[in-house]
């Protein structure tokens, strides 16, 4: 990279648009929407589509609203030409969308364009040349009245061969490619002098497009192009005004935005940003950006996972994971303070509220997501991305110091292997450490409650099962816990007491299934029991005897680390 980077690149001339309107403008209804998937996107792909997945990409555009579908170059190609005539022969095109086709300001291929939409009912018919002073200089040695002459020539015969075809309905587009390097005061020259020969109405408009060929400036500099353009182009009233970004600079998005706020009506790019290059402008991030400020896009990205899945197949390119809105991580959070803040907010949020989630900026569930991938946990995460994943997906609502015990132990597998752990790994951690299926419940119980003065004393027997050692026990309390926990340690010789309790049900029904959460003081140790029983009572007992087996374990760790 050189030192003194002016000393070959020079920055962008700005607009001098002191009076500009745009940066107060706010964004209420959509744009006109273009996909140019077949045709500019299909045109950055290493293996152009053939026709089988053209047909799948446009069935797919239609079903998610578009109205406008560029959909090839037909005299490009005999494939581009033949899945034009495909779309019309087979009557594929409903009723309410507009086919678009483009054609470089040449006759020959003009009139190929025109013979291969013989019988279509609505159609675009987008021409270009290139206005930008480095190809008036290099690629097509004119001047600017050898432009303006071009333009014009070739808009003519637009209008004289559409005069053959009454049956069609046709709109004509034009677009003076490379805008975005173009002089503003020629741009409008060119522009105004092709809208003379089309001679469009406000009943019956033309489109004119205005690209970033090439992204050169910041995207306020070409909303103010935008904008002086919107101000002085002639016949206005009678123009749809368009936009063509491409994303050079990795603004196309904002370029987008900032062009409709400027008097943009239009906006033509790609699902996910395909095209050549950097890419055009991502149509699904511009339409779920407007949702998520409340507003309808009138495109229907519901089910966003088949969306990517059908583009990945057409374009055979896969949609980065980090893609807005619809990458596989977007909606995913690994830290832990993070996880903390989504897991408290879900909980604290009712149904018909507005959407107010932090991290989140639209709701998983409007796009087809599910919740599940919401928090994954790696070694960056904490005890609320844990809770989160076994409550979401197991039921489990794991008091705050349970939480902040288990992820201690999830913590240290983490660090010991590096790697994400999904929600049934930290599930199946979780019954393995607590060892809530390996433990039976006490058999051959026998309760029996004898009043006293001050309430009532519970006396119980049962055979109890500890680390795989049969034993009967006999104790005594105010209730079947206490008794149980005065049994117990009579047996295994460790001073046991409870400190706290919870419990609640998974399921309803007769598949219920009581959990309860102990938290007890074992010796010198402070730790949970976790039981699981359809009998909540059994399900207690069941958690006393998972703290034991914890405790004894964890001595028997430490011992073998001194010995």
């Amino acid at each position: 990279m050189l030192k003194q980077p002016a000393s070959k690149y020079r920055a962008f001339a700005p607009v001098h648009l002191s009076d500009r309107t745009w940066p107060d403008a706010q964004l209420t209804r959509p744009p006109i929407w273009c996909s140019v998937d077949l045709r500019d996107g299909n045109q950055a792909l290493i293996e152009p589509m053939d026709i089988a997945r053209k047909l799948r990409m446009f069935q797919k555009l239609v079903e998610i609203g578009f109205k406008q579908i560029e959909v090839g170059f037909p005299s490009a190609s005999q494939v581009e030409f033949d899945f034009v005539r495909k779309l019309i022969d087979e009557n594929l095109v409903p009723d309410d969308v507009t086919i678009q086709v483009l054609t470089q300001a040449r006759e020959p291929l003009i009139r190929r364009t025109f013979e291969s939409l013989q019988g279509a009912k609505n159609v675009i018919v987008h021409l270009y040349n290139a206005t930008a002073p480095v190809m008036r200089r290099v690629v097509l040695g004119l001047d600017e009245d050898g432009i303006v002459e071009l333009a014009t020539g070739q808009a003519q015969l637009f209008v004289d061969i559409a005069a053959q075809y009454p049956q069609t309905n046709w709109t004509f587009q034009y677009s003076p490619e490379m805008f975005s390097g173009t002089e503003l005061a020629f741009s409008k020259r060119v522009v105004d002098a092709v809208t003379a020969v089309w001679q469009p109405t406000p009943q019956h408009k033309c489109i004119i497009n205005l690209p970033s060929t090439v992204e050169h400036s910041t995207p306020n500099i070409f909303a103010d192009m935008i904008e002086w353009m919107h101000r002085n182009l002639a016949r206005r009233d009678s123009i749809v005004l368009s936009v063509h970004p491409h994303n050079d600079r990795g603004t196309g998005t904002a370029a987008g935005e900032f062009a409709v706020m400027a008097g943009a009506d239009r906006l033509e790019g790609c699902l996910f940003g395909n095209g050549e290059r950097t890419g055009n402008l991502d149509l699904v991030n511009v339409a779920l950006n407007l949702y998520s400020q409340g507003v309808d896009p009138g495109l229907d990205f519901s089910d966003i996972d088949e969306v990517r899945r059908t583009v990945e197949h057409c374009n055979q390119l896969p949609v980065h994971p980090r893609h807005p809105y619809a990458g596989d991580l977007v909606y995913t959070s690994f830290s832990g303070s993070h996880q903390d803040a989504i897991k408290k907010a879900f909980a604290a949020r009712k149904e018909g509220d507005i959407w107010d989630m932090p991290y989140l900026p639209l709701d998983p569930k409007d796009l087809g997501r599910s919740y599940e991938a919401v928090i994954r946990v790696n070694s960056q995460s904490g005890k609320g991305g844990i809770s989160y994943l076994l409550e979401a997906e197991y039921g489990l609502e794991l008091p705050r110091r349970l939480q902040i015990e288990f992820s201690q132990v999830v913590q240290t597998v983490m660090d010991a292997t590096g790697k994400e752990l999904t929600a049934h790994d930290i599930f199946d951690l979780f019954e393995r450490e607590y060892g809530v299926n390996g433990i039976p419940a006490p058999s051959h119980m026998v309760l029996e409650e004898t009043p006293t003065a001050t309430g009532k004393l519970v006396n119980l027997s049962a055979n109890i099962q500890i680390a795989g050692q049969q034993a009967a026990v006999k104790g005594k309390g105010n209730g079947p816990i206490d008794a149980f926990v005065d049994a117990i340690s009579s047996v295994s010789g460790e001073s046991i007491r409870v400190l706290d309790y919870h419990e609640h049900a998974i399921g309803s029904g007769a598949n219920a299934q009581a959990v309860a959460y102990l938290e007890l003081r074992i010796g010198e140790r402070t730790l949970f029991g976790v039981g699981k029983d359809s009998d909540i009572v059994a399900a207690s007992l069941k958690a006393i005897v998972s703290g034991l087996q914890r405790a004894t374990a964890g001595r028997k760790a430490v011992e073998q680390q001194g010995g």
